[in-house]
């Protein structure tokens, strides 16, 4: 398990600039399921036949991760970025990053000594990007206008926890993939015909998956995620959304959605014969692509669980790895053994 954790968030990939993510991914899956296809809108699936091919379930987990676009190339050869889905400006002042996944680049920060207005929250339309170029012509060799830039930051594990970017959604990723090899290593059968879909596009508006799902036609679907904690050493309980170590977090209603209740109760009483620890989404801030579900073909229904993670959508996120792998341990359940 969590064979692909590390890998998976050092990958850049920001939404519709996927496409590395997708091709490690399609390289692990090979040989181990029964078809692969990709679409329009870049999703990958893969179709692992079930016991009952009367019904058919998706689970989904979107490739693509928070990040930025070089939208101004300065004369003093300095780079504009703008957010590409929600990054806080906050968390941005003074980090590195890379440009394509290959240059090196710092963002500004005027130092104490000259700014005495610590708490003045730098916007994007004043920060620069500096890669080490000296002018206009020099940086504009080697960047380009819409080149895709993502934080700099390389996985580590420390007793049962792992920080990293993007565990917003390489855990869905990473979960899908130990689900696939569990499929392969095991010749265990799902209940019914599953898709595992890897989405394009949901930092951005939740776009893939009903692409993925107009071609599907699932039945019933599982969105993973990797969601807010909230639990900051700064806030009191009553803020937290989830709280990292308590376990996979199972959502009854997100921004855009009330969650089906058949499916969230089949999600909660089978997490309960499994005698797993749980929890509960307290916050009902951001959305899933399973809001897309629902407005899509005939309206479908879906349940959502996540892997909670502290100070998600910065480049120092923290998950516990228990409930990484009682996240697997519950879904692994749900997809081979349970019946909707």
């Amino acid at each position: 398990m969590r064979e692909y954790l590390k890998e998976l968030t050092e990958i850049p990939g920001i939404a519709s600039r996927e496409e590395q993510v997708r091709d490690y991914i399609k390289n692990q899956i090979e040989n181990k399921v029964d078809e692969i296809f990709e679409d329009n809108m870049g999703n990958l699936t893969a179709f692992v036949p079930g016991k009952d091919p009367s019904k058919r379930l998706m689970i989904d987990a979107h490739m693509d991760e928070v990040g930025f676009m070089i939208t101004k190339i300065n004369d003093d050869g300095t780079f504009g970025i703008s957010p590409v889905g929600g990054v806080d400006p906050r968390v941005v002042k003074s980090q590195r990053l890379k440009i394509e996944g290959k240059i090196t680049a710092v963002v500004n920060s005027m130092p104490i000594h000259l700014e005495k207005e610590t708490s003045k929250v730098v916007n994007y339309d004043v920060m620069k990007i500096y890669a080490g170029f000296s002018n206009k012509e020099e940086s504009s060799e080697k960047v380009n206008l819409g080149d895709m830039v993502t934080f700099d930051t390389s996985y580590l594990e420390k007793d049962h926890y792992a920080l990293a970017k993007a565990f917003d959604d390489r855990v869905g990723c990473s979960i899908m993939l130990d689900l696939i090899d569990f499929y392969h290593k095991n010749n265990e059968t799902p209940t019914y015909d599953t898709y595992f879909n890897f989405a394009t596009q949901e930092e951005t508006g939740l776009r893939g998956t009903g692409t993925a799902a107009s071609k599907i036609k699932p039945d019933f679907a599982i969105v993973l995620e990797g969601t807010t904690a909230g639990d900051n050493p700064e806030n009191t309980p009553d803020k937290w959304a989830t709280h990292i170590g308590n376990g996979p977090v199972l959502t009854f209603m997100h921004s855009g959605l009330v969650l089906n209740k058949e499916i969230f109760e089949k999600i909660v009483d089978t997490a309960k014969n499994l005698g797993i620890k749980y929890q509960y989404k307290m916050r009902t801030a951001g959305g899933t692509d399973a809001a897309r579900l629902a407005k899509t073909l005939y309206g479908i229904p879906a349940g959502v669980i996540s892997v909670p993670c502290r100070y998600i959508h910065s480049p120092q996120s923290i998950i516990d790895l228990n409930d990484y792998e009682n996240t697997f341990i519950l879904v692994r359940e749900l997809v081979f053994k349970t019946e909707f």
